[in-house]
């Protein structure tokens, strides 16, 4: 009688054994590879190295540099993302930072969370925390861009990968909006108000700027200034003024209430804000002059301050634009994981927004 003989059935999956084996070299190689010496050192086929190399990027194991070499991503098996919000003391800010930490714990992304003060030497100092936390990815949203450089050369240095919210800084890549098509649609409607209100008539355009954030952001208010222009080419270039209210709410309702002692008789002032916290203080020294009806104020970032404000039958506030901030925490987590799987993504990156005015919160009712 044949003795049977016996083998033990081995279930493998031949394309995983593969995508084992190319792993596996790069991690005892422990240097970046090309696919051509991936593929002569494994003798897998060229296409199917190609596949695992691309699916190992997109799922993080791996990361492709420009130069088109593959390396193991080392890191630890949570990532960590330092975030350093621009002040806990401005609306817009908290909302940003709200929005992020709920995108962060929605993935298992942990957040070392910083307070830059809205000051530069913090900011500074909130970078090179970061550097000796190591953590995986840096998000910065601070205004300063006198040290945009010093902060984007510490980050580099480290190398660790950087995004730069609203305010450019080497070696970052940019998240935010954009900031010279939201000053034209605030302008636009600056210059509908005095179309429908004032019979076209304008003594004044105010840009309250923000010149400490750099040329990106200050071309919200040239945004401005171009949407009245376009709607009004006839206005002399002396009837614009830009006043350094730094995006905050006491400083700015100073300056305004010292333009307007200044000019007491006009009745035809437009403001475009570069911020919400700016906004309302020019309607607060609107208001503490009882000039409600000679000033119209378009603010940006849409903050719950100003859609309250808004909503007041005679406010001088007659809009926002809204920076959606819901959408800044994901989208700044979905570019931090590309960042970090060696994907290429582009270096500016805007987020969607929309003008709200008094009437469209009343549709939204």
């Amino acid at each position: 009688m044949a003795v049977r003989k016996t083998t033990k059935r081995l279930y493998l999956i031949p394309v995983l054994s593969k995508a084992l084996d190319i792993l596996e070299l790069l991690q005892a190689e422990n240097q970046p590879m090309t696919l051509e010496a991936i593929h002569r050192q494994t003798r897998v086929s060229k296409t199917t190295v190609y596949r695992v190399l691309k699916t190992f990027v997109h799922r993080g194991y791996l990361s492709q540099s420009p130069d088109g070499l593959y390396r193991v991503v080392t890191r630890p098996k949570k990532m960590m993302f330092g975030f350093a919000g621009q002040s806990a003391d401005m609306p817009f800010s908290v909302e940003v930072t709200e929005s992020l930490r709920e995108a962060a714990a929605s993935v298992g992304v942990d957040l070392m969370v910083l307070d830059n003060r809205y000051d530069a030497a913090t900011a500074v100092k909130n970078a090179e925390e970061f550097i000796r936390a190591k953590v995986d990815l840096v998000i910065d949203f601070q205004v300063e861009q006198e040290v945009a450089p010093v902060i984007g050369d510490k980050i580099a240095a480290a190398g660790i990968p950087f995004i730069a919210i609203d305010i450019p800084h080497p070696h970052a890549t940019y998240f935010g909006v954009d900031n010279y098509r939201v000053g034209m649609e605030a302008g636009e409607l600056l210059a509908s108000h005095a179309a429908t209100q004032w019979g076209g008539k304008i003594d004044w355009v105010i840009g309250l700027d923000l010149p400490e954030a750099g040329q990106l952001v200050q071309s919200r208010i040239t945004g401005v200034f171009e949407g009245i222009r376009t709607a009004y080419p006839e206005l002399p270039v002396e009837s614009f003024v830009r006043i350094d209210g730094r995006g905050l709410r006491e400083r700015s309702k100073k300056v305004v209430s010292e333009f307007l002692d200044r000019h007491q008789k006009e009745k035809h002032i437009l403001i475009g804000a570069a911020t919400d916290s700016s906004a309302l203080g020019a309607v607060d020294a609107v208001r503490e002059q009882k000039r409600e009806r000679h000033v119209a104020v378009v603010g940006q970032d849409c903050i719950a301050e100003a859609m309250a404000e808004m909503r007041k039958e005679r406010s001088p506030l007659i809009g926002s634009v809204s920076h959606e901030t819901s959408s800044y925490g994901p989208g700044l987590v979905y570019l931090g994981l590309a960042l970090l799987r060696g994907q290429t993504v582009p270096p500016y990156n805007y987020v969607a927004h929309r003008m709200v005015t008094r009437e469209s919160l009343r549709q939204s009712k």
